[in-house]
């Protein structure tokens, strides 16, 4: 596979003033999210929902690329229209999950490693030849005082590497994506620590696979004390810290940033992206790649609960979805504020 075509897909990615939108979600996920709110735990519910997302009208003024599950990659509207046309017609680039899921690491307890390398190779010819251009694999790694183990770590991010390397040979972006997790009473500056280490090892192990940098995306947590830390810092402080850390390890040759959610609100994941674009006298400025975003539940939670299964709530889902993406757009411009959020 020729280098132009990857780097140009990167650069679409994460070059434009959008994001990227994560819909995603294992079946099991979605799954537990519908129930919540008593919708059928459902095959055809889950496309429903996932057709309400990828025909929201103007979505694509917002949204670069958005993330699919295999299941829904293959799907299509009511009328017989394919998500993947959908998608094209909206100008978005198709994007798909590829790693299937984390599981406990052997000999380090209360630790995960991400599998789905075995058969990747094949799996991600036939995504590419259906349409896509671009995916995603997530590694999970827990923090504490003792945690995360160098061995979960390297193991980690060598899965990472081995994947990025066979997406490029397919002709796929890979987006690498690290991720430690909120989860925890740790301060912010525990979470620096850890990330520069994970993030440090995985730039390792993606030079030693020969993986393009110029040909990727980086999809990683911000800087976060835990969600029990009694101490939460300011926007603009997790804005410093998150950039400074990824100014210490992220190579410049990476086109773009983009940020997972995992876990915080709309609202606060809008607010620190934004900060990291107001370029304050403390912050470092100017930066050699993208800051985007890469939300999931950040941007289609407040659209699942306003749906909650009943088409005659689809316009109003649909307005909400967009609103969401509206404030992201409008954060990596430094002009998201909390006026956006008024009804």
């Amino acid at each position: 596979m020729s280098s132009q075509p990857l780097i140009d897909i990167a650069r679409s990615l994460v070059g434009t003033g959008k994001g990227l939108l994560a819909i995603d979600e294992s079946n099991a996920t979605c799954d537990k999210r519908f129930a919540k709110l008593g919708i059928p735990q459902t095959m055809e519910a889950r496309r429903r929902y996932r057709e309400l997302i990828i025909t929201t009208a103007g979505l694509g003024q917002d949204i670069s690329g958005i993330i699919l599950y295999d299941e829904t990659i293959r799907q299509q509207k009511n009328d017989g229209v394919s998500f993947l046309d959908v998608l094209s017609s909206a100008g978005i680039i198709a994007g798909i999950k590829v790693d299937t899921g984390a599981k406990e690491l052997a000999g380090f307890p209360g630790e995960k490693i991400t599998e789905g390398l075995d058969g990747l190779r094949d799996r991600l010819r036939e995504y590419f030849n259906m349409g896509a251009r671009f995916a995603k694999w997530r590694a999970v790694v827990a923090i504490d005082d003792r945690r995360p183990s160098r061995g979960c770590i390297e193991a980690n991010a060598h899965a990472l590497a081995r994947y990025a390397a066979l997406c490029q040979e397919a002709g796929l972006v890979p987006v690498v994506e690290p991720e430690v997790l909120m989860d925890g009473d740790h301060t912010l500056e525990r979470c620096r620590e850890v990330t520069a280490e994970c993030l440090r090892a995985v730039f390792d192990q993606l030079h030693g696979q020969r993986v393009l940098l110029e040909g990727m995306i980086l999809k990683p947590n911000m800087v976060l004390a835990g969600l029990t830390c009694p101490q939460q810092e300011s926007s603009t402080e997790v804005a410093l810290a998150t950039v400074k850390c990824l100014l210490e390890v992220v190579p410049a040759a990476v086109p773009g940033i983009a940020f997972l959610s995992g876990g915080q609100s709309g609202k606060l994941a809008s607010a620190r992206l934004n900060a990291m674009h107001t370029r304050s006298e403390s912050m470092p400025s100017p930066l050699p790649w993208a800051l985007t975003f890469s939300f999931g539940r950040a941007i289609q939670q407040p659209a699942l609960g306003i749906w909650s299964g009943e088409e005659m709530h689809r316009g109003a889902a649909q307005a909400a979805l967009l609103h969401r993406a509206q404030c992201n757009r409008a954060a990596r411009r430094g002009e998201y504020g909390v006026a956006m959020e008024l009804p």
